[in-house]
């Protein structure tokens, strides 16, 4: 079965979803998103996608759960991604937040430390998504004073 389904290739049952995870994903869609090959060309290098580390500095609404999810679904979408699952953990006392957005085309990782106005995120996607629309998404929803973003691209072929 763990060749039909991603995510169970990372431990996690689609039928076992907490609170704060969601299948996202309709029947049918995880079998069409094995066939497709995800890897791409971006100026003249064949690659298995663009992985974009973004910080955030004086930023707000680092501890509202509810705005985070909303925002990692927003920035899915402006990306043009598929949203497989999400999970955010709140943690004590500083209320910071971890979590991440599986998508189909690989992730989107945050870990925010609202005493300090600081989020360190993670935005990899490979096929057609374009991770660098979620950095618009992320100025709007935290609106940080400064944004700081570096773009590798992974499994470079040529």
């Amino acid at each position: 079965m763990s060749n039909v389904y991603p995510l169970f290739q990372l431990g996690m049952d689609l039928e076992a979803v907490s609170s704060t995870a969601h299948e996202e994903v309709a029947a049918g869609a995880l079998e069409d998103v094995q066939r497709k090959d995800y890897f791409i060309e971006r100026d003249g290098v064949r690659c298995a996608g663009t992985h974009l580390i973004i910080d955030l500095w004086d930023a707000e609404r680092l501890d509202d759960l509810p705005h985070i999810e909303e925002t990692l679904r927003a920035c899915v979408t402006a990306a043009g991604a598929t949203l497989l699952h999400i999970h955010l953990h709140h943690f004590t006392p500083n209320m910071g937040v971890s979590g991440v957005a599986v998508l189909a085309e690989s992730h989107i990782s945050i870990h925010t430390w609202p005493e300090n106005g600081y989020a360190a995120l993670d935005v990899f996607m490979c096929g057609a998504a374009q991770p660098h629309e979620a950095v618009a998404v992320l100025r709007q929803a935290f609106l940080p004073e400064r944004v700081a973003v570096s773009e590798h691209l992974r499994g470079q072929t040529s």
